[in-house]
């Protein structure tokens, strides 16, 4: 009688009806069971942990489910019979008509790539934008005295979204890293760091199922590295991170991060509940009237810092820290990383200042671009003459030109 374990399916199938595997580890088995579950997705190195065939038999429960991710990411394993195994699960995707990220290509004939020397040329990385947006920018010495060029922009939600891959010389090298240090909010880093910074990204791509730009494998391969599968974890908080955290606004008056703001959607939802406050038929006092817009602007802060959206925003502070530290802030650094634990384990007793104060700066925002209207208005020709009680003409015309929003919030 055949053995279920020669056939992936029909492993799978006693897996999940829980028959007696006797010619594999029962250990094994065991793990693979609970893996094997309706519903249940496996992360690449729960399967890199089990023998070949219970590999196999987790790799035919996700093309049966149409589920891309594992075999996209066990397609770069170290484990080459099952990087194999990874490779037909997705063509049959494929061929099912599931949409599924390119792999990187891996040339068999070429050679390793060396490890860094001590003469390796330098990278640069900006910093990170209020968007998640950071560019990376890559040298590797190549036969003839000229520079392999890689630059590439990444995003926290994506991965690697462009990438141009070229020769220079290394004149034109020296330029390039010369005119990025001379920018400002750009570091210049070991090229080993910025290479596990362009791996991450890539396993980004895999795991959101974005293509990859056109280079990104050839990058990758050159500067010997491979598509990080897992998603990058913080440490725990530390107990002096609630003190951090109560200084997080702090991290906004920083030039870097001064023009954070919550993405645009959000604003707008914002600015909504602000317009709730300011055309309330309540007889408020002024007081009360800041009571609620400070109310409206932290209960929409903390809609928006979802799980999701906290973990993302703590690895943005996390790599802001290492820019802190490296261009001599220890404060702000300090400050930076205990905001970025608690809010990637989710510790929202109290609320971080730095998520409040995004918002807050909406609100500032929106003040001060009424302020300037007034005064615009206030220095219209004819505008509060003397004894004047009428507004003129001019004066009338010139708030028609605001941004407003429904409420009648001016803009900024």
């Amino acid at each position: 009688m055949k053995s279920p374990a020669s056939d992936p399916r029909s492993l799978l199938d006693a897996l999940r009806a829980g028959t007696a595997l006797s010619d594999l580890p029962a250990d094994k088995v065991e793990a693979a069971r609970a893996l094997a579950r309706e519903g249940h997705v496996a992360t690449p190195a729960e399967v890199e942990a089990l023998p070949e065939p219970l590999a196999a038999a987790l790799l035919e429960a996700s093309v049966l489910a149409g589920q891309p991710a594992l075999a996209e990411a066990l397609s770069a394993s170290s484990m080459k019979p099952l990087a194999k195994l990874a490779k037909k699960a997705l063509y049959r995707l494929r061929s099912r008509g599931v949409a599924v990220a390119e792999a990187p290509r891996v040339a068999p004939t070429e050679s390793p790539v060396p490890a860094p020397t001590s003469d390796a040329l330098p990278a640069l990385a900006s910093i990170i934008t209020g968007r998640g947006e950071r560019a990376l920018v890559l040298g590797r010495a190549i036969r003839g005295g000229g520079i392999e060029v890689v630059q590439a922009l990444l995003t926290d939600e994506h991965g690697v979204i462009q990438l141009q891959l070229g020769e220079k010389g290394r004149g034109a090298w020296r330029r390039v890293i010369k005119e990025g240090l001379e920018q400002g909010g750009t570091l210049e880093l070991p090229v080993q760091e910025a290479a596990a910074l362009l791996a991450e990204a890539a396993g980004l791509n895999l795991r959101t199922h974005t293509p990859f730009p056109e280079g990104l494998d050839v990058a990758l391969r050159h500067f010997g590295v491979q598509p990080q599968l897992e998603p990058t974890t913080l440490p725990a908080p530390e107990p002096d991170d609630v003190r951090r955290s109560r200084e997080g606004d702090l991290l906004h008056e920083t030039a870097e991060m001064a023009a954070w703001l919550p993405p645009e959607p959000v604003v707008k939802r914002l600015l909504a509940k602000l317009d709730e406050v300011v055309v309330s038929p309540l007889a408020l006092s002024d007081v009360q009237r800041q009571d609620q817009l400070q109310s409206a602007v932290a209960s929409v802060a903390q809609d928006f810092f979802s799980p999701d959206m906290a973990r993302r925003y703590a690895l943005r502070l996390w790599r802001m820290a290492d820019f802190f530290e490296r261009t001599g802030r220890a404060r702000e650094a300090d400050v930076a990383r205990g905001e970025a634990r608690r809010l990637f384990h989710g510790a929202d007793q109290p609320f971080s200042r730095f998520a409040e104060r995004l918002f807050e700066k909406v609100l500032g925002l929106v003040a001060a671009a009424g302020a300037r209207a007034e005064a615009a208005t206030q220095r219209a020709p004819g505008a509060a003459s003397s004894g004047a009680r009428e507004p003129t003409a001019s004066a009338e015309a010139a708030p028609m030109q605001e941004r407003r929003s429904p409420g009648g919030l001016i803009l900024p």
